[in-house]
């Protein structure tokens, strides 16, 4: 039977909502343990919120009639887009250029970019969502990997973002992310 309470949004928590971590940090195993303190916080994301694509692209098989008989299927991407907002936070610059290709002078107060070829770390990302009358919800990706960057946009009445789609890859277990859901009391 269809039950309204189960319908929801998925906000960002009001301390953060993404985080990243290096490969091979602890993951979490629910919804609301707090964070290892290799979790950084990535700041703000823009209005959009976090899309996640998780289809199976496929070939129909037909028969000599035009009748699809098989459903085939040749890969499986699973892929977060979102936009980070925070053009200074360094954990966005390190994630958008690569870690060593950002240089943070804390004694003159500078940030430095090269943009380059390189190729990017792999990472954990953890997305933290609060969703209908207290209930949380927590995406772990286990190793995901920037695999596009959006055009930056430079414009007097727009937030400066790094719109990116992490491609979460498989783990061990062949799982590409977890989702935890820790229902209100």
């Amino acid at each position: 039977m269809p039950n309204v309470s189960n319908v929801s949004t998925g906000k960002p928590k009001v301390a953060g909502a993404v985080y990243r971590a290096p490969k091979g940090t602890a993951l979490p195993t629910d919804a609301s343990t707090a964070l290892a303190q290799a979790y950084v916080d990535m700041g703000y994301i823009s209005e959009d919120g976090v899309t996640n694509t998780n289809s199976p692209d496929t070939e129909n098989i037909k028969d000599w009639g035009g009748r699809i008989v098989l459903v085939v299927a040749n890969e499986k991407s699973d892929s977060f887009k979102l936009t980070f907002i925070e053009s200074t936070n360094s954990n966005v610059l390190e994630t958008v250029y690569g870690s060593g290709n950002v240089t943070v002078n804390s004694q003159n107060n500078t940030i430095t970019v090269q943009a380059n070829a390189d190729e990017l770390s792999e990472f954990v990302y953890v997305i933290d969502m609060a969703l209908r009358d207290g209930a949380m919800k927590r995406i772990v990706i286990p190793d995901g990997q920037l695999s596009e960057v959006g055009d930056i946009v430079y414009k007097s009445d727009e937030a400066i973002g790094y719109e990116v789609t992490l491609e979460a890859l498989p783990d061990s277990s062949g799982n590409n992310h977890y989702e935890y859901i820790q229902l209100a009391n």
